[in-house]
């Protein structure tokens, strides 16, 4: 087989043919060479017609945890405190433009799964701005909104109409 880029499926299935023929070649060997040359060109049209997608970032962080036998401790001089490695683990966190330098530094981890946006993180932030919006009246014994520059407390007691009062006024039920 002469050796070419890999352009279509027939090219690639000659490649992966000849690279299983050629696997226990010797090292040192011209068939040695043949093969690692053969298998980087497979490896490449593989990644141009299924490119894998980026991890998030803490899956990103577990793996090479993971692949290097890490534990959260050993974490530290990258995060600076075990709560601070605690929150970004479990994606409550953002890194920080720093903590993402050190972590391709020293754990050697691509920086485009560093950028990507944690999807727990997303996920959380998205529940808690439909909690907020469900929300209406402030719970009991809990201060309500300003309203003309000053707080007034909620009080338990429903008024006379029914409804939770407010300290020096009446609110209708709704």
């Amino acid at each position: 087989m002469d050796i070419r880029l890999i352009a279509t499926d027939a090219d690639y299935e000659e490649a992966i043919a000849e690279i299983k023929r050629l696997w226990a070649s010797e090292a040192g060997s011209p068939d040695r060479g043949k093969l690692e040359l053969l298998a980087m060109l497979a490896h490449r049209f593989e990644r141009e017609r299924e490119p894998l997608p980026p991890l998030d970032p803490v899956q990103a962080i577990r793996f090479r945890m993971e692949q290097k036998g890490l534990e959260r401790k050993d974490l530290l001089p990258i995060f600076g405190t075990s709560a601070r490695a605690s929150e970004i683990l479990s994606g409550k966190r953002a890194l920080t433009l720093e903590m993402i330098r050190k972590l391709h530094l020293k754990l050697d981890i691509p920086l485009e799964s560093l950028i990507q946006p944690a999807k727990r993180r997303a996920r959380a932030k998205a529940a808690a701005k439909t909690t907020q919006e469900r929300s209406v009246a402030p719970k009991a014994g809990k201060k309500a909104p300003k309203a003309n520059g000053k707080r007034r407390a909620v009080s338990s007691a429903p008024s006379a109409r029914g409804g939770p009062s407010v300290r020096g006024r009446e609110t209708p039920s709704l």
